[in-house]
């Protein structure tokens, strides 16, 4: 993971338009990305975008958010946000604001149950770049319900996300920190970008609003959630690659970070 800071204000080309001269209510966008995909941008529809396989990154002006397999990541209309995409695949749905309403008014990340996730496939017939077809009366249909079902799933968030920060060495403290997350100290954070522990301890919180310390522990765990989503990797493997010393002290922080065991969480999605 990398920290970033907030972005320029964007401008009006800045602003993703999806849908063709015969506009629809809704629809969807499958994306296989083996390159890099990035860049701020918004929409003037609300966006929900399910990672079908590999773990995708989003960022916003105020968080940085890991999206794993079988979770989605929700992005009202008119938000900024700068998706990062490397060897995943996603669906995303779109929904015209005019004509659904949902009163989540921020981003999310949420698990994505069976049926949500069925349905998003099922939703793959319609892409948003369509020219309205005969079936529309169909498909407006069809989009209602999985808007009911994505209303009732948006209280589920997931605490996939870290704090950004526009301060310039508070940034760079944050990209080296996760970017080393299985070893770094203090000390070696600050050797990195040439500040002292003493400005360490002192500038974070006042900036962030949590210790350094704090950020490492959430920044382990939340990538530990997208890790223990890949099949090959073994909870010890994810304990050793995020920094914790022993299994025994993952699985307590995991718990009480999550409410349940690494093992169990991992079995989500090996079923």
């Amino acid at each position: 993971m990398q920290a970033v800071g907030r972005p320029e204000p964007l401008s009006d080309s800045a602003v993703v338009r999806l849908w063709p001269s015969r506009r629809p209510l809704a629809g969807t966008y499958h994306h296989r990305a083996v390159e890099l995909v990035s860049g701020w941008h918004r929409h003037e529809l609300h966006e929900i975008e399910y990672a079908v396989s590999g773990v995708a990154e989003m960022r916003t002006e105020e968080a940085h958010y890991l999206l794993p397999p079988q979770h989605a990541a929700w992005i009202p209309a008119g938000v900024p946000h700068c998706p990062v995409l490397r060897d995943v695949e996603t669906i995303a749905v779109f929904f015209d604001p005019m004509a659904f309403a949902f009163e989540h008014d921020r981003p999310l990340i949420l698990p994505v149950p069976s049926v949500l996730r069925e349905m998003i496939r099922y939703a793959t017939r319609w892409p948003i770049g369509r020219e309205v077809p005969g079936d529309e009366a169909d498909a407006t249909a069809f989009f209602g319900a999985l808007a009911v079902v994505v209303r009732g799933q948006l209280a589920q968030d997931a605490p996939l996300s870290l704090p950004v920060s526009d301060d310039p060495v508070i940034a760079a403290v944050m990209e080296h920190t996760t970017a080393h997350l299985g070893e770094v100290t203090a000390a070696s954070v600050c050797r990195a970008v040439g500040i002292s522990t003493r400005t360490l301890r002192r500038r974070f919180p006042a900036v962030v609003g949590q210790t350094w310390r704090d950020y490492v522990h959430q920044a382990r765990l939340v990538r530990a959630m997208a890790l223990l989503s890949e099949p090959r990797r073994s909870v010890l493997q994810v304990a050793r690659t995020v920094g914790f010393e022993s299994p025994a002290a993952f699985a307590r922080a995991f718990r009480a970070w999550t409410g349940e065991a690494p093992s169990s969480y991992r079995q989500h999605f090996r079923r």
